[in-house]
């Protein structure tokens, strides 16, 4: 029985009618993988864990208060990551019987975490001015790639079957997910870096010339002017450090900062749109669909209804 099924025979037992939230748990070998359904509305409730927690959110929103200095919602294709023994205090504005809002954690443990980010030092080594690999013991709230969608979901497809080599996959499956972690916080790490006047490394330069100009056509040379080195050498690091090219990088960019748009702003969407260098609605609907699993108009439904 997938998923959506087991919800919907869930909702219709006169105990879910009586319960704000279900938690289903399912352990394995490096990780235990739960899965909470919230059927009322909801405030102000606690959650924390001893070890890194992944959670996704699969369906409905969430309102995370205390991870950040402001409240930030939560929503299906995005990650947030909290650190040991981090406290957050959640709301659940939108749950109800017939939809209820659901979201999945994954317990990651720091010796696991600490032991791939030695083997990422010896085999693939940063530069000096970028540091080492390791963790960071701090929030992170990111939308993720449709490839970590499809990790997340066939890890809770081996956490749920029984097959021989269930342990196996499960472990290969939470490396995947703490390296893609380790990347997605270097990544905006080196953000931050490029945030900053001046920014103190090449590659954090041409990030912030993206961050600045994210509506003009990519030019590969321009870039490289920004980072002090060839172009071919700054393809390379972009590629290595931020796990996409940097053309890949600039749709990313773009999306997400529609997604803040959509959240913060009542421009119009075809605005936002043009605003962002797209030629046409339908094109950037569909990379938004792509990216968010929602269109720009669903997507500005869902944080207001």
């Amino acid at each position: 029985m997938d998923n959506a099924s087991a919800l919907e025979q869930l909702a219709d037992t006169p105990r879910t009618r009586r319960l704000i939230e279900n938690r289903i748990c399912y352990a394995g070998p490096h990780a235990e993988l739960s899965i909470y359904d919230t059927w009322w509305p909801a405030q102000d409730v606690a959650l924390s864990a001893e070890r890194v927690l992944y959670c996704g959110m699969l369906q409905g929103r969430k309102v995370m208060n205390g991870a950040t200095d402001t409240p930030e919602t939560f929503l299906p294709g995005e990650s947030f990551v909290l650190a040991p023994h981090q406290e957050v205090r959640i709301d659940f504005p939108d749950a109800r019987p017939d939809a209820p809002t659901t979201c999945l954690t994954i317990d990651l443990d720091p010796a696991r975490i600490h032991a791939l980010s030695e083997r990422l030092n010896q085999t693939q080594p940063r530069e000096r001015e970028l540091g080492e690999w390791h963790y960071h013991p701090q929030a992170l709230h990111v939308p993720h790639s449709p490839t970590t969608q499809a990790l997340i979901e066939r890890l809770m497809g081996l956490f749920r079957e029984n097959h021989p080599d269930r342990d196996a996959l499960i472990g290969l499956g939470i490396d995947e997910l703490i390296v893609r972690l380790l990347r997605t916080q270097s990544r905006e790490l080196l953000l931050a870096d490029a945030r900053q006047a001046p920014p103190r490394h090449g590659l954090a330069a041409a990030l912030s010339w993206l961050e600045r100009h994210p509506e003009l056509p990519l030019d590969g040379a321009q870039l490289a002017r920004e980072a002090c080195m060839s172009k071919a050498r700054l393809y390379r690091l972009f590629q290595r450090e931020v796990g996409y090219t940097p053309g890949e990088y600039q749709q990313r960019l773009r999306l997400a900062r529609a997604r803040q748009w959509l959240r913060e702003a009542d421009a119009p969407i075809t605005e936002i749109c043009y605003s962002l260098g797209y030629r046409s609605l339908s094109h950037f609907t569909r990379r938004f669909k792509a990216a968010y699993g929602l269109t720009p108009g669903d997507y500005r439904r869902l944080l207001i209804a």
